[in-house]
């Protein structure tokens, strides 16, 4: 009989799919992710369903589109739709959540052995107390195997060194906040994303972005210490991800590429050989509940995604070439309907909200940066268009990945890209039909009359 497996889940809140030096970022920023991706498997084209928390994560853990499992914005699963926790707890598991706990609804059918909230664990920042919650969580669960989902609450905000922590945590609350074990200038804060301009506020929020992804990164390395020192590594399934990209303009809480692209390290001593990457395949996060699912022992009734199993152990599998992702609601509960199909080429976007008035607004904007963009777009006319676009948008948009990965310049309207805007519509529009999408009807309207 094949011994059960522990999983580890180890989520980060808000880190852009770049953001780690294993996938090009800043030297410097998740030396313990870094050294992770070494000791297992990178997937460079990895993307989450939905590039906001709670629908994120409710994704993960259903494997169902958000349309699907009922989870669109900040509210709960629907009833009936399989929960992983539920079938690995069927299958003797001991299950636990550290940090996001109120971010998977309802919380009781998830029936979480251990949860420990924010404010157990120093606002979601305090590698100290993550370590201690997951060695009692290792002790409980005794001769069980078991399912530990780590969630950092960083690099989300508000950021290390950011004048706004007072809008998020009152003074008690900031005091057991540790400073992450790097601080990062605005200097060193380069590149910036390609996507956002040069102006000195986007830099030093940028640099508060790197300092807190660095304190995730104290987190990713003292869950990882208690699985060393407990002698669990080398048989521990430890995957580390983000639920979406970072909290700033043309990021999270939308449909571009650095939107829903996340940093997927998956690492499996015996099983995943370590160093490798895949540079080709599209991998969505609904991947993830097959995935965990098939190496409990267990087949789950119904999923969206496809195991990842034999492809961690080198077997040879057909790889998907496209990937689509899809955008609902904000935080602040507004409605913008979003639809993505990105393949190695090209990324198109359908903004199913846009009507040429309504302007776009969501908790990327607070800060400094899209102020700071706003001010400079009084004297700069290039970036005063790009301000204006991001606001009202248009119904298409279609990139040039491979020339363009920060999605500058829309080419929906370029008669050259006809063929590709024809075939990604296409492929939006058999998706839609597939999985049962409520506003397959309206798309099916823009296409006939465009065509």
């Amino acid at each position: 009989m094949t011994t059960p497996v522990n999983i580890m889940l180890i989520t980060a809140d808000d880190m852009e799919g770049t953001t780690p030096g294993a996938f090009g970022g800043p030297d410097g920023v998740t030396p313990r992710l870094d050294a992770l991706a070494t000791e297992g498997m990178v997937f460079d084209r990895a993307h989450v369903a939905i590039a906001v928390c709670q629908p994120s994560r409710s994704a993960i853990m259903t494997g169902l589109w958000p349309h699907r499992n009922g989870a669109e914005g900040f509210e709960p699963i629907d009833d009936g739709v399989p929960l992983l926790t539920e079938l690995l707890a069927d299958a003797g598991y001991a299950t636990g959540i550290l940090g996001k706990v109120n971010h998977l609804q309802p919380i009781d059918r998830f029936g979480w052995d251990t949860a420990v909230g924010i404010t157990g664990l120093g606002m979601g920042r305090d590698p100290r107390r993550y370590a201690d919650e997951t060695a009692a969580f290792i002790g409980t669960a005794g001769d069980r195997p078991w399912f530990l989902m780590v969630n950092a609450h960083d690099p989300h905000r508000p950021f290390h060194g950011a004048d706004d922590v007072g809008r998020f945590f009152d003074e008690q609350q900031r005091a057991g906040i540790p400073e992450p074990s790097r601080i990062f200038t605005p200097e060193e804060a380069s590149p910036l994303p390609g996507y956002l301009p040069d102006l000195p506020d986007v830099r030093t929020e940028y640099a508060q972005y790197l300092s807190s992804s660095r304190r995730c990164d104290d987190v990713v390395g003292g869950v990882l210490d208690v699985l060393d020192a407990a002698g669990l590594a080398d048989t521990t399934l430890v995957v580390f991800l983000s639920d979406n990209g970072m909290a700033f303009p043309f990021s999270k809480a939308n449909c571009y590429l650095q939107s829903t692209h996340t940093p997927l390290i998956v690492r499996w001593p015996g099983v995943v050989e370590p160093g490798r990457r895949e540079h080709e395949e599209f991998v969505t996060m609904l991947d993830l509940f097959p995935t965990f699912c098939e190496v409990a022992g267990l087949t789950p009734r119904e999923t969206d995604g496809r195991s990842l199993l034999a492809a961690l152990r080198g077997a040879d599998v057909p790889a998907r070439e496209q990937v689509v992702t899809v955008f609902h609601e904000t935080s602040m509960g507004r409605r913008y309907e979003m639809r993505c199909v990105q393949d190695a080429r090209y990324g198109y976007i359908w903004n199913g909200w846009a009507d040429g008035s309504e302007e776009y607004r969501a908790e990327n904007m607070i800060g400094l940066t899209w102020p700071a963009m706003v001010a400079a777009a009084e004297s700069d006319a290039a970036l005063a268009e790009r301000v204006a676009f991001y606001r009202t948008r248009v119904v298409e948009e279609l990139y040039s990945l491979d020339e363009d990965p920060a999605s500058l310049v829309n080419l929906a309207d370029d008669p050259a890209h006809a063929p590709e805007l024809r075939e990604k519509r296409e492929a939006l529009r058999s998706w839609m039909a597939a999985t049962g999408d409520p506003l397959r009807d309206r798309y099916e309207s823009l296409v006939s009359s465009a065509a």
